[in-house]
């Protein structure tokens, strides 16, 4: 392994909520999870507005709070132009976001549960 794979490895620790979202045009999706994929909180749906993204915010702010954890770093596939808006909220509220591959995310969700099916929760 090189230097910047530790680096990005190193970043994931048990006091880190990461967060899956979902983007859509109008509706997101957002799960929570500790590191080692057990889920925390329930899910949270957000519209893709400014009050929407309070919510979202919110939401993550009582997770982390409620779990104790210490940091925050979101995930989400890049669907057209539609998580721009959301990674400026992310920006200015100083939240670690990443870019996932689509085609990453549908092989890791075959290898979860063998199905091909998509749902999107």
């Amino acid at each position: 392994m090189n230097y910047n794979q530790n680096h990005k490895i190193a970043q994931i620790t048990p006091k880190t909520l990461v967060i899956g979202i979902d983007i859509a045009k109008h509706h997101h999706v957002a799960r929570a999870q500790d590191y080692r994929g057990i889920e925390l909180g329930s899910t949270c749906f957000f519209e893709n507005t400014q009050e929407g993204f309070r919510t979202f915010i919110n939401w993550i702010n009582q997770i982390k709070e409620s779990c104790e954890m210490e940091s925050v770093i979101t995930g989400m596939e890049p669907t057209g132009h539609y998580w721009l808006n959301l990674a400026h909220i992310l920006k200015e509220e100083q939240i670690k976001f990443v870019t996932v591959n689509p085609l990453h995310v549908k092989h890791s969700k075959e290898l979860d549960d063998n199905s091909p099916t998509k749902n999107d929760v």
